[in-house]
């Protein structure tokens, strides 16, 4: 049974293939259109994912959509109903494109695929839970899943067991975490739904001397971590902005003009939303494992990506175990839909774990030779096992290196096969990538990549990050200041070999050379731009930066050796600042 699982119209759109219940492909839409997260249908990712299988639109025997467009619009007219006027500004924005579009998706989707057959549709926190629970180790667990809003709920709770599991409380919008977190980052002057992870990067550089009037004004947050927002300081339930003119009097600053300096009064207000978060989330996991008694938890939603929470619940809740879908936003949902048709409805049995985040496509050195010699570029073609050597040799010597190997990743994190690699211990390169590589905020915090088995002597951790969703503390012995926030944390990667060899091996090598196991590994990509996915993208990348060397596959260039990159016009005017 092939089962095509479908998140679009929203953010970040997706599609992820199950042959008989096995994971085979999964892909974000961006990644192929070079749209920073493209909502729309995602034609390019279905037509990899059938690739991968071998298969056309022909042999898929259902087509499963993340959520129900009817009650996410229902939910938005009664909305419109409740704060009208003020609400209609939105509304004739809005109106338009859901009645050509966003509720035909059985149309929509025949229209892109040539789909003839039924569409099925989960609910939006029933895609999240099946994608946090199906696709996790275990075979009881809790389920928590926030972000802001699917069709009513924002955030709910469940238990899973076998393949099938049950949602049992959730908090409904306008009441939502995830939309509390957005109207600081646009009170912040950042980005919705892109920059949130800038608010929490920027939250160990203030105070939060704001958490007493958030919870005073904002977030009536009550024992079992259940709460309420105070609407009238918030603007997203009746028009196109998050926060209003109360908001900004309540804590005596306008809302910070996009680009512009941040000040203390920033860092803080960033300090206090994530403290908040990380209390209301805390709470919530408690009263959770309260209920169930339950050792495992399982987690998706955007607000899952929120890492800094995500370790203190390690840390500090009664839970034994948490596993967060990597894909844990809206484009894990295309995934979490799938999975539910699979088990949920078809009551067919679990024979899946995710063990890898590792579901994009890969080239082969045929592919990247033929791409190379079309550019006229200069390179080496290394034996393979002289790769990781070379590499560690070019990284323990300060070159930055972009590193494109095997599959490329499922989820908003490079893991190591479309990375930007660079030495840890060397706190100019934090600088040197943020401000002449990635061209984004000097602030900007870098994950460290480091091997699973040296984990516990370098950070303090006691389990494996494969995905990069936990931040734990860098112990006080070790230096690795190019990945080591204001406040000593850090957001780790352990790579182990089973999940990814060849970035293992690398790993392995510049530790034998330099006695660190860690590197400095950020998305292969500048500000604005998706994560490379083709040769093509990563050399283009590496051409406008200041990289110095590329591997691609076993091929390596050096920045000084290759022609001159000549372009007629101005590639920085096509990503949008995020």
């Amino acid at each position: 049974m092939n089962i095509l699982g479908i998140s679009c119209f929203y953010h970040d759109s997706a599609a992820a293939l199950l042959r008989d219940g096995e994971l085979v492909a999964a892909a974000h839409e961006e990644r192929f259109s070079r749209k920073r997260h493209d909502a729309g249908i995602p034609v390019r990712a279905t037509r990899y994912c059938l690739e991968e299988a071998g298969l056309s639109m022909e042999d898929v025997d259902h087509v499963v959509f993340y959520d129900k467009p009817l009650i996410k619009f229902e939910r938005i007219l009664t909305t419109y109903l409740a704060t009208f006027p003020r609400s209609l500004p939105s509304f004739t924005k809005a109106i338009p494109i859901w009645l050509k579009e966003k509720l035909l998706v059985p149309k929509a989707l025949e229209r892109a695929f040539d789909w003839h057959g039924d569409v099925l549709f989960a609910e939006h926190h029933q895609s999240h839970a099946a994608s946090a629970f199906l696709a996790s180790p275990y075979e009881e667990a809790a389920i928590l899943t926030l972000d802001g809003v699917g069709e009513w709920a924002t955030t709910t709770q469940g238990v899973g067991r076998g393949n099938h599991f049950e949602l049992t409380d959730e908090i409904r919008f306008p009441h939502s975490l995830g939309l509390l977190y957005s109207a600081f980052t646009y009170y912040l002057g950042f980005k919705v739904n892109s920059a949130e992870y800038k608010v929490m990067g920027a939250a160990p550089y203030g105070e939060p001397r704001h958490v007493d009037t958030i919870f005073e004004h904002l977030v009536d947050l009550r024992e079992d971590g259940s709460f309420k927002m105070d609407m009238r300081y918030f603007a997203y339930d009746y028009g196109l902005t998050m926060t209003n003119k109360r908001f900004e009097k309540l804590f005596g600053q306008p809302r910070r003009e996009p680009e512009s300096e941040m000040e203390t009064f920033h860092w803080d207000m960033a300090a206090s939303v994530q403290k908040v978060t990380e209390e209301i989330v805390l709470r919530i996991v408690r009263n959770l494992h309260a209920r169930t008694g339950l050792k495992n938890l399982c987690m998706a939603g955007g607000v899952a990506l929120n890492c800094v929470a995500n370790g203190r619940i390690v840390r500090e809740g009664p839970f034994e175990n948490l596993w967060v879908q990597p894909a844990a936003g809206d484009a894990g949902g295309a995934l979490g839909a799938a999975l539910f048709a699979h088990h949920c409805v078809m009551d067919q049995p679990r024979k899946f774990a995710m063990e890898h985040a590792f579901w994009g496509p890969s080239y082969g050195d045929d592919a990247i030779r033929r791409f190379l010699d079309d550019r006229g570029a200069v390179y080496t073609q290394l034996a393979p096992d002289q790769l990781a050597g070379e590499t560690a040799r070019l990284l323990a010597d300060q070159a930055v290196v972009g590193w494109f190997q095997g599959r490329l990743e499922w989820g908003p994190r490079s893991l190591g096969s479309r990375s930007i690699l660079a030495d840890a211990r060397n706190e100019e390169n934090w600088k040197r990538v943020n401000l002449k590589i990635k061209f984004r905020e000097s602030f900007r915090p870098f994950a460290p990549a480091v091997l699973a088995e040296k984990a516990s002597d370098w950070f303090e951790i006691d389990r494996e990050s494969p995905y990069m969703l936990l931040v734990c503390q860098v112990r006080p012995d070790r230096k690795v200041p190019a990945v080591t926030h204001v406040d000593g944390s850090a957001r780790l990667q352990t790579v182990s070999r089973e999940q990814h060899p060849v970035f293992h091996e690398l790993l392995e090598r510049f530790d034998e050379r330099t006695g660190c196991p860690v590197l400095i590994n950020t998305s292969f990509n500048v500000r604005g731009e998706p994560i490379v996915c083709t040769p093509e993208d990563a050399y283009l990348c590496f051409m406008r930066t200041q990289m110095d060397v590329l591997v691609l596959g076993n091929h390596v260039l050096h920045k000084k050796d290759q022609p001159e990159l000549v372009e007629d016009f101005d590639w920085r005017e096509r990503y949008e600042l995020d």
